[in-house]
């Protein structure tokens, strides 16, 4: 029949829907364990070794033993920690050892190497027990390591390679290196508004100086009294001046016998370590960076022992050396980048860098003292200008040296030296001794703590500028610049590329690194 069109009755109706049940409490509960938690593994670089390497033992120590050669050979040289780590890495990688593990101090390398849940680890620890800054030797090593990490040869072979390295003769002869290091000082006198007289007799005292503490370090002189005697000798000369101008004995020119002690100083705090312990502070090795920088204050203490003795014997004597009231910047500037460049060319030979290092030097530090020049006339403070100064040196010596084939720490390092505080060192310590009732330490103090900040400026400019340029070059090469190389993943397929990146910054060599792969995210 068909079916009506008239109103339902209420039997018709059909019911309204019930309202949604609420989730019950456990079932809450567990959704919001797989809101909030995650569901796969943690994505922290902790090291996992599941399966041994396919390397025996004769060959694992083997390789381990060159590399260990190779770390203690760079720290010896003056490589950051770094470079070492990121050195035995990847020896041992290029070899097949992939569970490796470095540690560097600043006297000691240690490597361990883990074969496995059923085999003993082979460790081995090596005492760094001297330090020269040897750049050419550096180079080679760090040319011969990308040539072992490219085509790797028998071990035996490698270790000829690597001690036909080690053994090799330096690139000048000594009297050219005590000649180089009187140029430095000369050139520093000239920076400090020296006259000719002053330029002369700083030369013959820096190459005194250096003769006298290569005699003390072959007999066994620690470098604190080293580095006394190397700040008594310029001292002496000063109050030597002083007691001559006081008998009537008439000299050439305008002289300043501060500035003698001033040059010397300089000459002996180009020797510290300031640039490797910012990079090392900057790349996580803090044990290695906190040696460096006492280091640096334990010689710096030493300098200021062998100035204050004779200064104040020389007060006692009625020969006080009187503060010269001459600034940096208030002579010709055209003279001023002549002895920067002078002075940087001067620490390169020193240092035993090649000859394109050496050239990169010179200009590094003309660059670099413009830009302090500039940033003093800006009025932007002595210590902005000169970390401003030293961060471009970095940043440019370490994009340069790769197309130059030259070592960037060789440039950086000999660039800063005309930017060190020798001049704010010396008047500090000169007011300590002379100025009688105490009134000295209000007056030298602060000095003191200038120079101090000037020093950690230049370091903390370096280590950036260097940091910077590393994430240039790792762009470049499509690999991450992350965290410190011994910090890294060793079994992860992208920690070999990326833990060149240190190691690239010196050298005009470039590893294989399969385009295909892509760079970790």
């Amino acid at each position: 029949m068909p079916r009506s069109d008239g109103p339902r009755r209420p039997s018709d109706t059909p019911p309204p829907d019930p309202l949604p049940s609420l989730p019950s409490l456990p079932a809450l509960r567990e959704s919001t364990r797989r809101a909030m938690r995650p569901s796969g593994p943690p994505t922290d670089e902790i090291p996992l070794w599941n399966a041994p390497d396919d390397v025996d033992r004769h060959t694992a120590r083997a390789v381990i033993d060159l590399a260990m050669r190779a770390g203690v050979a760079m720290l010896a040289t003056g490589a950051a920690a770094a470079d070492v780590t990121a050195t035995v890495l990847l020896l041992t990688r290029a070899y097949g050892l992939a569970s490796v593990h470095v540690d560097v101090t600043y006297t000691s390398v240690t490597v361990s190497y883990h074969r496995g849940a059923d085999a003993d680890p082979i460790t081995v620890m090596r005492i760094v027990r001297y330090r020269v800054q040897d750049y050419t030797r550096l180079e080679r090593l760090r040319a011969l390591i990308v040539a072992l990490s490219q085509e790797p040869l028998d071990v035996a072979e490698a270790r000829v390679r690597f001690d036909a390295v080690i053994t090799a003769p330096h690139p000048y002869r000594r009297w050219v290196v005590t000649i180089a290091g009187a140029t430095l000082a000369a050139g520093a006198a000239g920076l400090l508004g020296g006259g000719w007289f002053i330029i002369l007799l700083s030369f013959l005292t820096a190459a005194l100086v250096t003769r006298v503490n290569e005699w003390l370090g072959k007999v066994g002189i620690s470098s604190f009294f080293a580095q006394a005697v190397g700040a008594a000798i310029p001292t002496a000369v000063a109050t030597l001046v002083v007691a001559g101008q006081a008998a009537g004995v008439s000299f050439f020119g305008e002289v300043s016998a501060s500035l003698v002690v001033a040059a010397g100083i300089v000459l002996l705090l180009a020797g510290l370590s300031i640039v490797g312990a910012g990079e090392d502070a900057l790349e996580g090795y803090y044990v290695t960076a906190g040696a460096r920088a006492f280091e640096v204050v334990v010689l710096s203490l030493g300098i200021a022992v062998g100035i204050s003795v004779v200064l104040a014997a020389g007060h006692r004597l009625g020969y006080p050396i009187a503060i010269s009231s001459r600034t940096l910047l208030d002579e010709n500037l055209l003279v001023q980048f002549v002895c920067a460049t002078v002075i940087s060319v001067a620490f390169a030979v020193m240092s035993y860098s090649t000859g394109r290092a050496v050239l990169m030097a010179g200009a590094a530090g003309a660059l670099g003292w413009g830009i302090l020049a500039f940033g003093e006339r800006a009025e932007i403070g002595a210590v902005t200008a000169s970390a401003l100064a030293a961060l471009v040196i970095g940043l440019a010596a370490r994009l340069l040296a790769r197309r130059v084939r030259a070592s960037a720490l060789a440039v950086t390092t000999a660039a800063i030296v005309p930017l060190l505080p020798g001049r704010k060192a010396y008047e500090g310590i000169s007011l300590l001794v002379t100025q009688p009732d105490g009134l000295g330490f209000s007056a030298g103090l602060p000095i003191l703590a200038e120079a101090f900040g000037l020093g950690l400026g230049l370091a903390a400019g370096v280590s950036l500028g260097t940091y910077f340029a590393g994430l240039v070059l790792a762009r470049r090469l499509g690999v991450r610049l992350g965290q410190a190389a011994g910090a890294r993943l060793p079994s992860d397929p992208s920690a070999s590329a990326a833990v060149l990146v240190p190691l690239l910054s010196d050298t005009g060599e470039l590893p294989r690194i399969d385009p295909e792969t892509p760079p970790p995210p």
